[in-house]
């Protein structure tokens, strides 16, 4: 980061509810490789999130999309560790992405540049659920970090008892990713 770059605010979202899920514990291995310069802010919240009903919207925002909303508009960029369910994108997290690409026009998905990430005990890793996303992303108009693609396989290999990514391999791409990741901020300038 040159001395005439501002820090990079990163918000950071992972699609599991379980607290010792791997896909936490991936985000909070993002925050210790952390390029110098960028800050990395874990929403924890998905869980609170009503499911999207447009008639719930019609009422009025509910406070934990109001605070997801926020959360990710005040971000330069977006950080997502999702694991695979089924094949597929997990639901709480469609649901999240759901709320953030309302309204249609404005939302604060809209040109917020993004990362994806995944961890996976299967041997694919997260390339499927990834892949969902990406297609979703293409409607909100969200760009997506092309490469690396970080596939985190196997898990439960390379994470130790208390959620430390110690697999220096995955280390060494998550901190590729974020460096790719404050470099595409920067070259497309984030809409937050």
């Amino acid at each position: 980061m040159s001395s005439t770059e501002r820090p990079l605010v990163v918000c950071a979202i992972a699609g599991s509810l379980r607290q010792a899920s791997y896909n936490r514990a991936l985000l909070r291995a993002a925050q210790e490789l952390a390029p110098e310069g960028m800050e990395i802010r874990i929403f924890d919240r998905v869980g609170d999130l009503p499911l999207f009903d447009q008639d719930l919207e019609a009422q009025g925002d509910p406070e934990p999309v109001v605070a997801m909303r926020r959360a990710i508009a005040e971000a330069d960029a977006l950080l997502i560790a999702t694991p695979e369910y089924n094949h597929g994108v997990p639901g709480v997290l469609k649901n999240a992405i759901d709320w953030a690409s309302r309204p249609p026009r404005g939302a604060v998905l809209a040109g917020k540049p993004t990362a994806i990430l995944g961890a996976s005990p299967g041997v694919t890793g997260t390339a499927r659920a990834q892949s969902q996303l990406r297609q979703t992303f293409v409607f909100t108009d969200t760009p997506v970090l092309p490469q690396p693609e970080i596939l985190v396989y196997r898990a439960h290999e390379k994470f130790d008892a208390e959620g430390r990514l110690t697999d220096e391999r995955t280390r060494e791409f998550v901190g590729k990713l974020l460096v790719g990741l404050a470099s595409w901020t920067r070259r497309l300038g984030s809409p937050g």
